[in-house]
């Protein structure tokens, strides 16, 4: 899979909502610099046309709709109502526009081009098939066959890897932004709204609203260590995905039953995560936990995380041994590479929880 770059109770409750309002920063409303768009990105609005709307979000709504001979999905992002948040939209749709642009991959949604005026539209490409959030809701309370569910892992990871190998931190990694091909084989990560350059690292908004899938210092700062002034770093995305992991083989919402503050609260101060199923597998319960560790410095990286899911793809469907032929000794080579197959996958895990160890031993002196 390449990664190519263009270089163009009610008292209780309220007591939570209060101690976990007084950790959260909230942006400041400041003019943003100025950022500018590439001619070479922009489409004719005139060749635009908008279809039904088809979702929507807190930043803006999305339709299908036709761009020349193309059905294509386009997003609409708002204006705002004061000089201020103008300044600041623009900029993050200048900051959306300049990022999808930049970064292809297979399991990135397309993008086609975007315009300023008289709308603030992103156009990419239109995937027949539906999120992961109602595709999961439709086969409810029914879980995703194993095999699929680490597909799409792999999927997302891949995803992931492509975006942190470009400096781009996504923020917002939840069902709700993944969306399935349309034979319903391959999901792709959309949505770059509240994605981020890495050396641009300001704590989310109180309003944001995806606390289940969010890790605790992208909004809280009790999990900084004394003497850090950087709030987070890409591991924020490896958090959401072990939730997304998590929720891909359970087929459940996180922190069922409760609020999205509460669950922001259960997660930041009482280090609460959703619990495993009791016949998970060791090596998958070692990926997911090691995930949403609390410190983000422990948390493997995706490329990490790509080598343990193929490893237990392999374990869970290993390739077909060839047909052995009348020659007794190219079979016995042949079942001797398979042996030699399995210990390596097994290496990789041991020599990962090793790692993971040692770094928990570390921060733990």
């Amino acid at each position: 899979m390449n990664c190519s770059v263009n270089n163009a109770g009610r008292g209780e409750r309220k007591h939570e909502q209060t101690v976990l309002r007084r950790s959260v920063e909230v942006e400041p409303i400041l003019v943003p610099q100025q950022l500018t768009i590439d001619e070479n990105l922009l489409v004719d609005p005139k060749l635009l046309f908008i279809g039904s709307k088809i979702g929507e979000g807190a930043h803006g709504k999305v339709y299908e709709g036709r761009y020349r001979d193309r059905i294509v999905a386009i997003k609409v992002l708002h204006r705002g109502s004061t000089s201020e948040e103008r300044a600041a939209l623009e900029s993050r749709f200048a900051r959306e526009v300049n990022m999808m642009s930049r970064v292809k991959h297979e399991n990135l949604v397309k993008f086609i081009g975007a315009c300023k005026d008289p709308l603030m539209v992103i156009v990419t490409e239109l995937l027949p098939g539906m999120s992961l959030r109602k595709y999961l809701m439709s086969i409810r309370p029914n879980p995703l066959e194993l095999l699929v569910a680490i597909k799409f892992a792999l999927d997302i990871a891949h995803a992931m890897e492509c975006l942190h190998a470009n400096g781009i931190i996504h923020r917002d990694l939840k069902p709700d932004n993944l969306l399935l091909t349309e034979n319903q084989k391959h999901v792709k990560l959309a949505d770059f709204g509240l994605a981020r350059e890495e050396s641009v690292t300001e704590m989310m908004t109180a309003e944001t609203g995806t606390y289940r899938w969010m890790a605790p210092e992208l909004y809280s700062t009790v999990t900084l260590r004394q003497g850090e002034k950087k709030h987070y770093n890409n591991k924020v995305d490896v958090y959401s995905f072990g939730i997304v992991l998590w929720e891909l083989l359970t087929n459940r919402m996180p922190f069922e039953g409760m609020s999205n503050l509460q669950a922001a609260y259960a997660a930041a101060f009482k280090q609460e995560r959703p619990r495993l199923p009791e016949d998970i597998s060791p090596d998958l319960a070692f990926v997911i936990q090691s995930c949403w560790v609390e410190d983000p410095n422990l948390r493997p990286t995706f490329s990490q995380i790509i080598r343990m899911l193929n490893s237990f793809l392999f374990k869970l469907s290993p390739p077909s041994p060839p047909i052995p032929d009348t020659d007794t000794n190219e079979a016995e080579a042949s079942n001797g590479t398979m042996s030699e197959l399995s210990v390596r996958t097994r290496g990789k895990f041991s020599f990962l929880r090793q790692l993971f160890n040692a770094k928990r031993t570390k921060n733990s002196q």
